[in-house]
């Protein structure tokens, strides 16, 4: 009968100390959720009340649309190659994989060739570039810097605000923007992602000057290093027939501007965009101009490159497919092309995602182009984008597995920071 007792004593304390543990953990782990909560909420107030707009003006040069990653890293490489006095890239990835050795070593020999070269990437994009790369960029004369580096106070948000931008400027005469990184699917090497669908633009002339001028603003934000670059970088271009204006943003100003373009339309709106996670005052608003008869084309990827930012996008597409709205899933590879059309007659293309990351957290910068001439050829590409792509449906949403409700559930938990 003691011996009985024993046991039962013996149980009752195991369980009760087993019960005291699972407590303590569950209270830790709700004190770790508060605490990243606090740091990010205080993160981006301090953000929010010191940051500043930079504006350009509408330029008129020379624009030409890159949609092949092949396509667009050798006429980049070329370019690169042909520099004679500055070569200043910015990329969100770049890698350690064939492609990326490629570029780093052309970078090294421009170097060593005396052209200044700077490269800038994103400290979390590029969280695996290794200090041995680092090194020897160096070595051979090359400035390198990350932007946005983890800091304190704010740890948490700082590991969210990333440097997304892609910018690449050649003698103050040529630039480079848009979606493509530097890594093995962006050249159609990484199977489950080919070939990458994607949207670049090269600048020649007038308008370069303003991404010069971006770049060394980024650069100078990483490093400290004040740059008196009008005087050694800003060339004026040579006007061209194409009219266009970058518009940078800062993790602010991109809600802004996203809904201004959509105020601006009367009859359509095509939205191209590997994650579809709006803001509520952007959803508000296409729901108000399908109200209004204006149509909306959506085109996002069928294939995910992350986990749960497919699914994060259906509570969205529930909202507005009954109104009228279509959404394609693009089928042939992997679609990463980030592009608004408003009624055939101004695009934008360039950097931002249609989310929530691009809204309220990234550094982005997208150039608005109004020339007709240019339109019409992006509105080819947009046109075999949507022929690539099935039509998804709300029947399809009522009816998903279970796997698929609870990333949908998972992804709409976590939205604000896919």
């Amino acid at each position: 009968m003691r011996n009985n007792n024993k046991k039962c004593k013996h149980k009752i304390t195991k369980g009760a100390i087993s019960m005291k543990i699972f407590t303590i953990s569950v209270l830790i782990i709700l004190l770790l959720i508060l605490l990243v909560f606090i740091d990010f909420q205080f993160g981006q107030k301090k953000h929010l009340a010191h940051v500043k707009k930079t504006s350009f003006p509408k330029r008129s040069g020379y624009l030409q649309l890159f949609t092949s990653g092949p396509h667009l890293l050798n006429e980049l490489f070329a370019d690169i190659s042909h520099a004679t006095h500055h070569v200043h890239v910015q990329f969100f990835i770049v890698k350690s994989d064939k492609i990326s050795k490629q570029f780093l070593a052309l970078l090294k020999k421009k170097s060593e060739e005396g052209v200044e070269v700077r490269l800038l990437l994103d400290r979390v994009g590029s969280f695996g570039f290794k200090k041995k790369q680092i090194e020897t960029l160096k070595a051979s004369g090359v400035k390198f810097a990350f932007s946005h580096p983890l800091k304190l106070p704010y740890f948490f948000h700082s590991s969210q605000e990333r440097n997304h931008r892609k910018i690449t400027i050649i003698d103050g005469q040529i630039g480079y923007i848009g979606g493509f990184n530097i890594a093995e699917e962006y050249i159609n090497e990484k199977p489950k992602l080919s070939p990458w669908r994607d949207y670049h633009l090269k600048i020649i002339g007038e308008g370069v000057q303003d991404l010069q001028q971006q770049f060394l603003i980024d650069w100078s934000s990483a490093t400290g290093e004040q740059i008196n670059y009008s005087k050694v970088y800003i060339k004026k271009g040579k006007h061209g027939p194409q009219q266009f204006q970058l518009v940078p943003t800062e993790g602010a100003f991109l809600e802004k501007e996203f809904l201004s373009l959509i105020h601006i339309a009367k009859h359509s709106i095509t939205i191209g965009t590997p994650y579809f996670i709006p803001s509520e005052l952007i959803l508000d608003s296409l729901k108000s101009a399908l109200l209004h008869g204006i149509s909306i084309n959506i085109i996002v990827p069928y294939t995910n490159d992350h986990p749960l930012v497919k699914e994060a996008a259906y509570p969205y597409f529930r909202k507005l497919l009954p109104l009228g709205a279509k959404v394609y899933q693009y089928q042939k590879g992997f679609f990463h092309a980030k592009y608004i059309l408003i009624d055939d007659t101004m695009v934008d293309i360039g950097t931002a995602n249609f989310d929530k990351r691009s809204l309220f957290l990234n550094h982005e910068i997208n150039c608005y182009i109004f020339d007709q001439s240019s339109i019409n050829e992006i509105k080819k590409s947009i046109l075999e984008d949507i022929e690539n792509s099935n039509m998804l449906t709300l029947d399809y949403l009522n009816n998903l597995s279970l796997q698929e409700r609870m990333k949908e559930r998972l992804g709409k938990l976590f939205s604000s920071l896919l």
